[in-house]
């Protein structure tokens, strides 16, 4: 067959920046010119001990030295290891371990209606979602969120999700129904522009689900393990789901994913019901475990919730000096946003021109996500970097 030559080798399914990075450490990451850049993305949250953190390339050069993968065919030494430890520092009582954020949410969604099946009432398989969200790009996951932008031409989409309004209380009340198995959320979304869910509506939405024998989902992936200051977001309201989903920071950059949840809602998961080949592999969990070593050391969320509100203080004052080039700083923890005046992803390219690397959301929103590690010279030199592209934008 003649192979297309005009065709990318590559599916085109990103707008790649032209910047190839060959080595990074903690906050920092140089290209192959050797310029040096300020990583507030992370990744899009993921490296969120930054670039070659010692504990996590010990772990991984160790444990490849050693086994790779086994498959769940066999107990994993690692795998437990990992599990015993978001139990015991968790709402959780199980947990699944996968590859991705998408794969953890697709076992959320499982596991909700797998739960009412398991009691008879197999006709409550519904999930209420909320606008502006974002779980993933498998066809559940993309049907959950139901924004055109991701299920555009992807039709026919997987049926059972009641998609409500961000925000708005008497939307979702309205829209429990005898059919209603769960209401997943995330407690700060994301790719929707770092909105967080205000304590209170949390809290009312546990109250909602025990008074309709719903199940409560928390997609954690991007706003869970450290980033919000706690280890999971959802901690700051004082609200327990019963299951949750996890990734990105999880591996601190290695790829894996989790299902967490409590017996009760876990009680239809029987042998057979689910499964992955690779997930919960001997590299995967022995990152995963150095990564909670770290993040569960004495001290290491205090100083994530200190940076966090040093960051916030800058950026405000940032605000307050260019009002008419900066109009809002939302979010929580080391997980912020700013609203530009200007296009938000031409500002990201601003200040990628001045060697910070930040993170274009919805609701032309910047996120500014720097690893969990970031200190206060780094801090401070990124926004340096954000009030020279505002003081361009304002001349």
């Amino acid at each position: 067959m003649t192979r297309n030559a005009s065709f990318p080798t590559l599916l085109p399914v990103y707008r790649r920046i032209d910047i190839v990075f060959e080595r990074g450490h903690g906050p920092w990451l140089w290209d192959r010119e050797g310029r040096r850049y300020l990583d507030f993305a992370s990744g899009i949250a993921v490296t969120a001990l930054g670039h070659a953190h010692p504990k996590l390339v010990a772990a991984l050069t160790a444990q490849a030295e050693k086994l790779w993968h086994v498959s769940n065919l066999f107990r994993i030494a690692q795998l437990e290891t990992l599990a015993d430890t978001l139990v015991a520092n968790s709402f959780a009582e199980t947990v699944f371990v996968c590859n991705s954020g998408a794969e953890a949410i697709e076992a959320c969604i499982k596991m909700a209606r797998r739960f009412h099946w398991h009691r008879g009432q197999p006709e409550r398989n519904r999930i209420i979602t909320f606008e502006g969200a974002f779980h993933g790009r498998t066809l559940a996951t993309i049907s959950a969120a139901g924004s055109p932008r991701l299920t555009e031409g992807f039709a026919p989409l997987l049926d059972g999700f009641d998609v409500v309004p961000f925000g708005d209380h008497e939307a979702v009340r309205a829209a429990v129904t005898e059919r209603t198995a769960a209401i997943m959320i995330e407690p700060v979304q994301g790719e929707g522009g770092v909105r967080p869910v205000p304590p209170n509506c949390l809290r009312g939405l546990r109250e909602l689900c025990d008074e309709h024998d719903l199940l409560l989902i928390f997609d954690e992936v991007q706003c869970g393990m450290g980033r919000t200051g706690h280890l999971f977001a959802c901690e700051a309201a004082g609200v327990a789901p019963d299951i949750m989903g996890l990734a990105k920071g999880l591996g601190g950059g290695f790829p894996v994913g989790a299902c967490l949840a409590t017996a009760r809602a876990a009680s239809g998961m029987t042998p057979g019901s689910h499964g992955s080949t690779f997930g919960g592999n001997p590299l995967a969990c022995a990152v995963a475990n150095a990564v909670l070593e770290v993040m569960l050391e004495e001290g290491f969320l205090a100083r994530v919730r200190d940076r966090g509100r040093y960051l916030r203080e800058r950026l405000e004052a940032l605000r307050e000096r260019y009002p008419q080039r900066l109009t809002e700083v939302r979010g929580l923890g080391l997980m912020l946003g700013i609203r530009p005046a200007m296009e938000n992803a031409a500002f990201a390219a601003r200040l990628r021109e001045r060697g910070l690397l930040t993170v274009p959301a919805a609701d032309n929103v910047v996120r500014v996500l720097p690893p969990l590690v970031v200190g206060r010279e780094e801090i401070d030199i990124a926004c340096e970097a954000i009030e020279a592209a505002l003081a361009e934008g304002e001349a």
